[in-house]
């Protein structure tokens, strides 16, 4: 954060006389920005479209009459000493043609005394007119620091006012700012408040309920989904070579200061390819149990919208919020819907456009974000994908071995209640050859129904009933299967 702070400080120093500000935070902006006015003894001035512009940054600061238009407020500038102005959301009204020239006029003024003009917004918009004057800077969500930091001061603070249980230990504590890491300041200063004006405590059983800001905070977006990890790898069977290299990694995820010494950072995530109803997906949110992060999936459909450019806006507003509330695992299913046409001119372009957002995003992106990722159709999916640098890893899932599949037998026996060793699990693991993993969990379910309905316990029989009258994706598929398998060999990883 402090690398932030100090990058817009030197911004400043350096005569950049236009700064665009990407932030959620107006307020911690304003703060800030008046911090590093007070240091450079220049003044501060601070527009809002309701108010107009205020010099200084205190609630007792005076307003300059007339100045909520944003022409008029633009024009003042010329009129005040060297300082900072920081305009909060103008950036919606620079492609009026008049607005445009007056903050071009504006920095040309500051630039000839001393001074800078900061335009904050959350992802703003940049004219071509003002590439070249302006330059941008992300102030990032607060990190754990920050709210470490926070939560002493509220403490401090109601410990002041009235009496105030605190039965945190240290350990707690940290736990407490981690559910709060992905909130603004504000945003976390309320629910700390509210967890301590509650019951005049805060408590080891407080700390789950911090998460679910962070719920309110994707569902709020509408972009991605708060998923819950219900089950842990150890509820997926086979795939011991995807288990092992997710092992491997565990350290780093619940250990990130450590890794970071060692010269490690954060896992980019897995693309997990294979025949369908093998336990791609059920590995996919296995990983988040396992890790102990947060599971967001992210719903291609969702990103796609009927008014032209809106669909890029999506995905990148998906992407921050993401970022915003690492570290999670982000889950996207069956990627190939969502990209699969990304050659065509048929959606005038969106969707490869989309893609490119996509590619650049899994490259670049900031923030401690595993993604894994599925498909079931690789010659959908454009090449690119494979290409190192996006995924740490390709993994291709094939149909269970012998082994496997008893395994997922014993799994959906044990989780309807049925006891697998009274059932000859191997001799039904043996005539089940070719079976995906769905396929043999309905074969569970079939032949439970079957139980239900003649009123006897479910045996071995009734299952291998099951087994007979299903007809497996391996048989229907023979070709479209053997084609993936053949060109997995030599460009994937096996995950069993």
């Amino acid at each position: 954060m402090k690398d932030t702070d100090a990058e817009l400080e030197l911004l400043i120093r350096s005569k950049h006389t236009l700064i665009f500000l990407d932030t959620v935070e107006p307020d911690r902006a304003d703060e800030l920005l008046a911090v590093i006015a007070a240091r450079l003894s220049l003044l501060h001035f601070s527009w809002t479209r309701s108010r107009g512009l205020r010099r200084g940054f205190h609630a007792g600061d005076p307003f300059i009459e007339k100045t909520e238009e944003p022409a008029r407020a633009l024009a003042q500038v010329r009129d005040e000493g060297a300082g900072i102005f920081h305009f909060r959301g103008l950036g919606r009204w620079l492609e009026e043609a008049p607005i445009l020239a007056h903050v071009l006029d504006a920095a040309a003024h500051v630039g000839a005394r001393r001074g800078t003009i900061v335009i904050s917004g959350s992802d703003p918009h940049i004219p071509d007119a003002l590439r070249s004057v302006g330059v941008t800077l992300t102030l990032p969500v607060p990190g754990f620091t920050q709210q470490m930091q926070l939560i002493e001061r509220l403490i401090r603070e109601h410990s002041t006012r009235r009496p105030l249980t605190v039965e945190l230990t240290q350990q707690d504590r940290v736990r407490l700012a981690n559910n709060l890491v992905g909130l603004t300041l504000h945003e976390a200063e309320r629910v700390v408040t509210r967890l301590i004006i509650e019951d005049g405590a805060l408590r080891p059983d407080d700390i789950p309920r911090a998460a679910t800001a962070k719920r309110q905070v994707v569902e709020q977006g509408g972009l991605l989904e708060y998923q819950a990890a219900e089950e842990g790898l150890g509820d997926v069977a086979g795939l011991h070579g995807l288990k092992a290299w997710l092992a491997r990694r565990r350290a780093v995820v619940t250990d990130p200061q450590r890794a970071h010494a060692f010269g490690l950072g954060f896992p980019r995530g897995v693309l997990l390819l294979g025949v369908p109803g093998c336990g791609k997906s059920l590995a996919a949110k296995a990983v988040a149990r396992e890790w102990g992060l947060p599971l967001l999936k992210l719903d291609p459909a969702n990103l796609y919208d009927k008014y032209i450019g809106d669909s890029e806006k999506n995905f990148k507003r998906a992407m921050r919020t993401a970022e915003r509330l690492a570290p999670i695992v982000l889950w996207i299913d069956e990627l190939e819907k969502a990209f699969a046409r990304s050659g065509g001119d048929e959606d005038g372009g969106v969707s490869r456009r989309v893609f490119g957002s996509f590619l650049s995003w899994l490259q670049e992106r900031k923030g401690d974000v595993f993604v894994t990722a599925t498909s079931n159709d690789i010659a959908s999916l454009p090449p690119e994908f494979i290409r190192k640098g996006r995924f740490d890893e390709v993994f291709f899932v094939d149909l269970p071995g012998e082994a496997a599949r008893a395994e997922v037998l014993r799994i959906h026996l044990r989780k309807r209640r049925q006891d697998p060793a009274a059932i000859d699990v191997p001799g039904l693991a043996a005539m089940s050859a070719g079976f995906s993993g769905a396929e043999l969990e309905q074969v569970v379910v079939a032949a439970l129904y079957a139980s239900f309905a003649d009123g006897r316990p479910l045996d071995t029989a009734m299952l291998r009933a099951e087994i007979g009258a299903t007809k497996p994706l391996s048989g229907t598929m023979r070709e479209q299967i053997s084609a993936l398998r053949s060109w997995a060999v030599d460009r994937t990883v096996p995950a069993d």
